[in-house]
């Protein structure tokens, strides 16, 4: 028996009732039913049942029907596809920090490494009526709502068969098709966006029907911007299907969650709005839970706040090597026992599904595709003119046929720039 608490491995500090706080945090699902990987009770050929006992605490919803279980059925198909979906994000992460520090790659870079099972559980349990929008770390969101590896990498590269064209780099991708409204670059500033996807929802929904649902998804660090307040006000008052998720991957930034927040359990900071906490390494808890978020909040029920207790192994960005506020040690004894991808594998395996063998197969296979795919990206280029850079700002008819280039719109003028 295991649990993040007891494995967590902190810097010594002065104020341990905080650490002890804090790492807790990371331990909130864990119970002497769940705490073995997967811990299957029943096998068929084709799927099996998974105890997630202890996954969840709630907030405001007692007596509400179809709160998520003990246990849950996963089939092998979809096992397998949470497996390679997550694998490829992890693998896409690698990339991008070797890329970057190669210098293909400039800017701010947030990595998700870490925190695959979130966004993976909650791809699965939505479908593309549902409008998704999130922080700067969005890389592997875009990916999960059906973008590719190539596009990912060549809107990193600033290349134009990027998400964006290569416009918006690392914090900001866009699919509209699938309702996928990006990142955003502001700490925080996705939440009002979020409410405001979730009441064209409402208002498209005809009365009396079920509405798709927004998610707008945060880290521990924003969670105290007085943004997010004015929306989850708003949206209580206007009973808004919008899901306020927060990603608690206890650090805002370089600052441990004891340190940057008085209110530590972000699933009741809606004080009058429900909450529920989830353990967000655990693909089939997150998948259980967001079901639940997305029927409560679809049937006009209102907002709901979710917490997902998580992690990341990178620092806050490739600029914060994350290891002077938090010790290797912590790092590798999460990603020992507790790790998302390694949790699925497992899972996959106890319920009879595939080996470790084939499993390792497959896994090279994704490193190959992963890295052709990095090739294709490679292949593409930036803007062959200096006018293409102006496309798509302005319109002289609100049509994309009658580009417009404004006056003020230009090149630096390097020869007054640069002194002797």
């Amino acid at each position: 028996m295991f649990s993040l608490a007891s494995t967590i491995l902190r810097p010594a500090t002065a104020a341990a009732t905080a650490v002890a706080r804090r790492t807790s945090l990371l331990a909130p699902t864990m119970s002497a039913a769940g705490t073995s990987f997967g811990n299957s009770r029943y096998m068929s050929g084709e799927s099996a049942t998974f105890d997630i006992t202890g996954s969840y605490t709630t907030h405001m919803l007692d007596g509400v029907e179809g709160l998520p279980g003990d246990s849950t059925v996963a089939t092998k198909d979809e096992l397998m596809s949470y497996f390679r979906l997550m694998y490829t994000m992890r693998r896409m992460e690698i990339t991008c920090d070797n890329e970057y520090k190669a210098r293909a790659i400039r800017g701010f870079c947030h990595l998700y490494d870490g925190q695959e099972a979130i966004a993976t559980g909650i791809e699965a349990a939505f479908n593309h009526d549902d409008s998704w929008i999130t922080s700067y770390r969005c890389h592997c969101v875009a990916l999960a709502r059906g973008g590719t590896v190539a596009k990912v990498l060549g809107e990193l590269f600033g290349f134009r068969d990027g998400y964006t064209k290569g416009r918006g780099g690392s914090m900001h991708f866009y699919n509209k098709a699938h309702n996928f409204y990006g990142g955003q670059g502001i700490v925080g500033a996705q939440v009002p966006v979020g409410a405001g996807l979730a009441f064209a929802n409402k208002y498209k929904t005809p009365a009396g029907e079920k509405m798709p649902v927004a998610i707008t998804c945060y880290g521990d660090g924003a969670a105290n911007q007085g943004q997010i307040w004015e929306s989850a006000n708003m949206a209580a008052l206007w009973k808004l299907p919008l899901i306020l998720c927060i990603e608690n991957n206890q650090y805002g930034m370089g600052t441990s969650i004891d340190r940057h927040s008085s209110h530590m359990d972000y699933y009741k900071m809606g004080n009058i709005i429900p909450g529920i906490k989830m353990d967000g390494m655990n693909v089939l808890a997150v998948r259980e839970g967001m079901k639940f978020a997305k029927e409560y909040c679809s049937s006009g029920n209102g907002p709901l706040y979710v917490e997902m207790t998580t992690y990341r192994y990178h620092g806050h960005s490739m600029s914060d090597p994350g290891t002077t506020y938090r010790n290797r040690e912590e790092i590798a004894a999460t990603r020992s026992k507790r790790d998302p991808v390694e949790w699925c594998k497992r899972l996959i395996i106890e319920g009879g599904f595939e080996t470790a063998e084939s499993l390792k197969a497959i896994e090279k296979g994704i490193r190959k595709d992963v890295q052709g795919e990095v090739a294709k990206a490679k292949q593409s280029q930036g803007a062959d003119t200096v006018e293409e850079l102006w496309m798509n700002v302005y319109s002289k008819d609100g049509t994309k046929d009658n580009e417009e280039k404004m006056p003020f719109m230009r090149m630096p003028n390097y020869a007054n720039s640069i002194t002797p």
